[in-house]
């Protein structure tokens, strides 16, 4: 009885564990900026009353709204000094690595020199005097006094590891930005947008409010400048290709370059994409046309190059070990229930808690007197 009632306790509970679906591991409170990173060390910011710049990151002027709606969880705003040099840095953390980006493109600039190939940075920009980076669910700014140099950010790397990593689902590369033709993409004007707020702040092409964003779209505006002319990619992917079907319809009625041949509409399953500017219309239908879900494999790196195998792994050791170690725990715990519950049960019938180990035996030795045969010499005379 008291087995059965274990072994349902135990099944009860995996099966709670399989209903979430995962193991989810909740991160320590871990400070958002460190108190020192490489040779800088960080001092006191006084806090404005009236923008209360110390305790909110401004991230250059980025709507608030928009960044609530990227899913901002917390900030911080510090100062790093190193012989007398001193950098401004400013720190957001999202829910999640997607988040993380959509507030990046709000941050980043065109013109902006995307990729230092640190190594440790999700996606950067590098422009004027700051850098602006991702690690994990954060996106960091950091402004220096006079032009950024490539000393500058190399000295940000131990920054960027210092910082919360994001880890199981949290870390998923977002797909649509990836799906962006390279071809006279001009540096910094990738604009990946999750809502209404952050799609308009963005500058997007079509009306925010049109775009039925209740469904959970992702939408990615970006610029092209070459020997082609001047266009602008718009691509939205939504849920289910039956409400992409639908967008392409409304968005057939907000772009009236459709009608004279100025721009070029393409639906593909989840996709709508959408090519308006200068282009000729066999170079933007050429554009569109090369788009396609199906064209990211396993293999290759996301644009940016966000680097997920190693997190992705790591989580799936990391439950594995802790799942192995409910059971170990949960076996240990089912024998010490046992043999306890044996010993106090033959406690209560008056015998001893612990019995000695019997033996059994096949009682093998002779169980009769051997025969006795008489002689010539014997009693018997035979």
């Amino acid at each position: 009885m008291a087995l059965a009632v274990m072994v349902a306790g135990l099944a009860m509970g995996a099966q709670v564990s399989w209903a979430q679906g995962s193991v989810s591991l909740m991160e320590p409170a871990a400070p958002l900026l460190p108190a020192k990173f490489g040779a800088w060390t960080r001092v006191d910011v006084a806090v404005d009353a009236k923008t209360d710049v110390g305790s909110g990151a401004a991230l250059l002027g980025v709507s608030a709204q928009a960044l609530g709606e990227c899913g901002e969880i917390r900030s911080k705003v510090a100062e790093y000094t190193r012989g007398g040099r001193r950098i401004h840095v400013e720190a957001v953390q999202f829910g999640d690595r997607t988040g993380a980006y959509s507030a990046f493109t709000l941050v980043e600039r065109p013109g902006m020199r995307v990729g230092s190939e640190i190594g440790v940075f999700d996606a950067d920009g590098v422009g004027g005097d700051a850098v602006v980076f991702t690690v994990g669910k954060s996106v960091v700014l950091a402004k220096f006094t006079g032009a950024v140099t490539a000393q500058d950010v190399a000295e940000l790397r131990p920054l960027a590891l210092a910082m919360p990593k994001a880890f199981g689902n949290t870390g998923a590369v977002p797909i649509l930005p990836t799906l962006t033709p390279t071809k006279g993409l001009v540096g910094g004007s990738l604009r990946y947008a999750l809502g209404p707020v952050s799609y308009a702040v963005q500058g997007g092409v079509l009306p925010a409010g049109s775009l039925n964003w209740k469904m959970e779209p992702e939408a990615v505006t970006a610029q092209y400048d070459d020997e082609r002319g001047q266009e602008t990619l718009t691509m939205l992917r939504y849920p289910t290709p039956t409400l992409a079907k639908e967008a392409a319809k409304a968005v057939q009625g907000e772009v009236p370059g459709l009608l004279s041949g100025g721009a070029r509409l393409r639906q593909d399953g989840t996709l709508v994409l959408l090519a308006t500017g200068t282009f000729a219309g066999d170079a933007a239908q050429q554009m569109i046309a090369g788009i396609h879900l199906s064209q990211m494999t396993f293999d290759q790196d996301a644009h940016p190059p966000f680097k997920v195998v190693a997190a992705q792994t790591f989580t799936l050791l990391e439950n594995i070990t802790i799942l192995s170690a409910v059971l170990g725990a949960g076996a240990v715990m089912l024998g010490l229930f046992l043999g306890f519950g044996r010993a106090w049960f033959r406690v209560l019938r008056g015998k001893p808690a612990a019995v000695e180990a019997e033996f059994l035996s096949l009682h093998l030795a002779p169980q009769n007197k051997p025969a006795v045969f008489g002689g010539r010499d014997s009693a018997t005379g035979v």
